[in-house]
């Protein structure tokens, strides 16, 4: 098969690798249908995360169809249209049984890309496949599914719940990139008062605005703090919620935040950020952080069924599977080509694949 192989710090290559095989009776095999990259997948190729090994292919976000399963799984069958998660849950440890399948114990959590072969190629081995994909229903596409793989439950769990956002409240979302933009649209689902994005960019403020944001403060131009606390009166926001993953952003929040409130930070940060508890301290403020867990997901698959989320926007740009290399340029260069997500969609799996799995292949 084809898949893309990270070689280190700035390396990658869309090149043959072996086709994945059953390892464990938990275990399925998916064809990738659709796919995606993600801010993280670039934090990788900085060399940001170095538990990656050379060799590892790259992606943790499909959907795709069920070809194989082990011998021990009960829930799906070949042909099963699956999204697969960034998250795996071996369903066993003490933290799956918490609800905590980020921090699995027992092989799961983010293995995705990371510890194990990723998504971004045109086969994957899911392990712990019954507890750890989800079935798409029939009526839905896999772009309106996609998302669910990673930014919608990443922002809803990690921003808008743990920053604990209740009707009323103003928000403060710092960064307007893909995750600052699920967080505004899964913020909305608790009713604040008022969210406000602040980024330096433009043309990603005029897209958090689309996505439901009521203030978009350009903080290149704008001195960000004194905007905020003229909207609250001179408190600060009740809740901050870093999307970003740098240090500036970080502190940002914490500058902006009211006494007593939360800052929860989502964003992947590759080097040390200060932490002021000189000021914090006094002045009551909860800072949060966190892997997703994927809880949510279930809960958010039925709200885009209903029609009441709609993730589709995101998509701003579509590949070939083939072409993820330039799909990475693309998605890399945001402040210039305005990518939020790129969809990459698989072509035909070569007819040895399709006969020695007996399942339909579409084009």
């Amino acid at each position: 098969m084809k898949a893309l192989v990270y070689h280190g710090p700035g390396q990658r290559a869309w090149e043959d690798a072996p086709d994945p095989a059953i390892k464990e009776p938990t275990d399925a095999i998916v064809r990738i249908d659709s796919s995606t990259i993600c801010g993280t997948d670039l934090h990788i190729l900085k060399g940001d995360v170095p538990e990656v090994s050379p060799g590892t292919i790259l992606g943790h976000e499909a959907v795709g169809t069920v070809v194989e399963i082990g011998s021990a799984v009960t829930t799906l069958e070949p042909g099963d249209r699956v999204l697969v998660s960034c998250i795996t849950s071996c369903g066993r440890c003490r933290f799956c049984k918490e609800g905590h399948y980020g921090l699995c114990t027992g092989g799961g959590g983010w293995i995705f890309g990371h510890l194990i072969d990723g998504l971004q190629a045109e086969l994957a081995r899911v392990p712990f496949a019954d507890t750890s994909v989800y079935k798409v229903p029939e009526e839905l596409s896999d772009e309106q599914v996609l998302f669910l793989a990673d930014i919608l439950p990443t922002a809803y769990e990690v921003g808008v719940l743990n920053g604990g956002v209740e009707p009323g409240d103003t928000v403060a979302i710092v960064g307007a990139g893909p995750i600052g933009l699920a967080a505004i649209m899964t913020a909305q689902l608790h009713t604040p008062g008022c969210i406000v994005a602040i980024d330096p960019n433009t043309s990603r403020l005029d897209k958090a605005i689309e996505f439901g944001a009521d203030v978009a403060i350009d903080n290149s131009r704008v001195d960000a703090i004194a905007r905020v606390m003229a909207l609250t009166g001179g408190l600060g926001a009740d809740v901050a919620i870093e999307a970003v993953g740098i240090p500036e952003t970080f502190e940002l929040c914490t500058d902006l935040i009211r006494p007593g409130g939360r800052v929860a930070n989502v964003g992947v940060h590759g080097c040390s950020a200060t932490l002021h508890l000189e000021k914090l301290w006094i002045r009551d403020v909860m800072i949060t952080t966190g892997l997703v867990d994927t809880t949510t997901t279930p809960k958010l698959l039925k709200l885009i069924e209903a029609g009441r989320l709609d993730p589709t926007p995101f998509a701003t740009h579509h590949f070939a599977l083939d072409d993820v290399e330039e799909a990475y340029d693309v998605f890399g260069a945001a402040a210039e080509t305005h990518a939020l997500k790129v969809v990459l969609e698989a072509g035909r799996v070569s007819h040895d694949l399709v006969e020695r799995h007996e399942v339909p292949v579409t084009a």
